[in-house]
């Protein structure tokens, strides 16, 4: 841990201290993603914190270890590129407008069916629609559209990088494999496919605002370097 860069480092420890708590409280019967997840916004469930909180949450054990696998994998050439103010600043937007793009077609889903917000949790039951349902009492938690949002500017910064992947026996170049994943996830998200509970949205738009940035810090100064 102590070639970690401090930023990275602190988000692995916050990521395992939420997890870790996340289990223990269940062992009690408490469940805290009813607390630190995130709801849609018009959710009667939805709290002003969990827009922060819901990064450091994961459903399962695998979850957290393939989002902790990338943050360490990536971050630290990230933090060492930007410095650490930035690329904590870089993390947390991207997570932002992760959720940003899933509640927007969210939002999208719900005006579609209804033509209207919900403001009473007795009409979810009312009007029988699984699809609101899941809206309205579905969280959503994990890093991962922030961790899209490393890839992104991993890809762009670092574009003739080799890395190996899963099941290809030859390294390619982040310039190719990025790009690919991102298809994937644009197909998954548009496909709807049945079984699939993965907010491939929020990848989306972390991936999305990731990429905006990076085009945006390389072009010209901006607020944060008056800062660093």
């Amino acid at each position: 841990m102590n070639n970690i860069p401090p930023v990275v480092k602190n988000l692995l420890i916050i990521n395992v201290i939420f997890f870790v708590a996340k289990w223990v409280f269940e062992q009690q019967g408490i469940f805290l993603t009813g607390y630190l997840a995130v709801f849609y916004f018009d959710s009667p469930f939805f709290k002003i914190w969990q827009p922060i909180t819901y990064m450091f949450m994961h459903a399962n054990s695998m979850h957290i270890f393939f989002n902790m696998f990338a943050l360490y994998s990536f971050g630290p050439i990230l933090e060492a590129h930007w410095g650490p103010k930035r690329f904590i600043n870089f993390y947390l937007i991207t997570g932002l407008g992760a959720l940003a793009m899933q509640w927007a077609v969210q939002a999208f889903e719900v005006y579609q069916i209804t033509g209207s917000a919900i403001n009473d949790i007795s009409m979810l039951e009312r009007m029988g629609s699984q699809t609101i349902m899941d809206i309205y009492g579905g969280p959503m938690v994990g890093a991962s559209g922030a961790i899209f949002g490393l890839l992104v500017a991993f890809a762009m910064l670092y574009p003739n990088i080799e890395m190996y992947i899963m099941f290809i026996p030859v390294p390619v170049k982040a310039k190719y494999i990025i790009p690919v994943y991102i298809l994937i996830e644009l197909t998954l998200g548009v496909g709807k496919f049945e079984g699939d509970s993965v907010a491939h949205f929020a990848h989306l738009g972390g991936a999305l605002i990731g990429y905006i940035l990076v085009k945006i810090w390389r072009n010209k100064t901006t607020y944060f370097d008056y800062y660093e």
